[in-house]
């Protein structure tokens, strides 16, 4: 019996892209993402998943994961420090008041449910 080396098969075009998307904030330019699911219109403002990454070394909108927007915070999930800081970023991300920004599910779990009242649509930073 003898072995045969196996030839290593080249990667198709959707295999050679990073997985992910991966969008850094910007300051100079808007784009409008569309969130495709939990993303509901309310005449008062905006419901949209939120996956977040609390300890992480930078605050940034990390992407879509799993139809919810991730964004990685620096601050631990200890006495709702994280949730703080979320909305502290929400609010300095989409320029709106702190108080315009509510977390209506998952106080206590890395998946969010945000509302951010006087928002017609998310216009995120890129």
């Amino acid at each position: 019996m003898s072995i045969r080396k196996r030839t290593p098969r080249k990667k198709t075009d959707e295999q050679k892209k990073p997985k992910g998307n991966k969008i850094k904030i910007n300051s100079n330019s808007k784009s409008k993402i569309k969130i495709p699911a939990g993303k509901t219109k309310n005449p008062d403002g905006v419901i949209f998943k939120v996956k977040v990454e609390p300890r992480s070394s930078k605050r940034q909108i990390a992407g879509l994961h799993a139809g919810a927007l991730k964004i990685k915070l620096t601050g631990p999930p200890v006495e709702g420090k994280a949730n703080e800081e979320l909305i502290e970023f929400l609010s300095e991300t989409f320029d709106v008041r702190k108080s315009a920004v509510r977390i209506l599910k998952g106080s206590s779990s890395k998946q969010k449910l945000v509302f951010i009242e006087g928002l017609k649509e998310l216009e995120i930073p890129e």
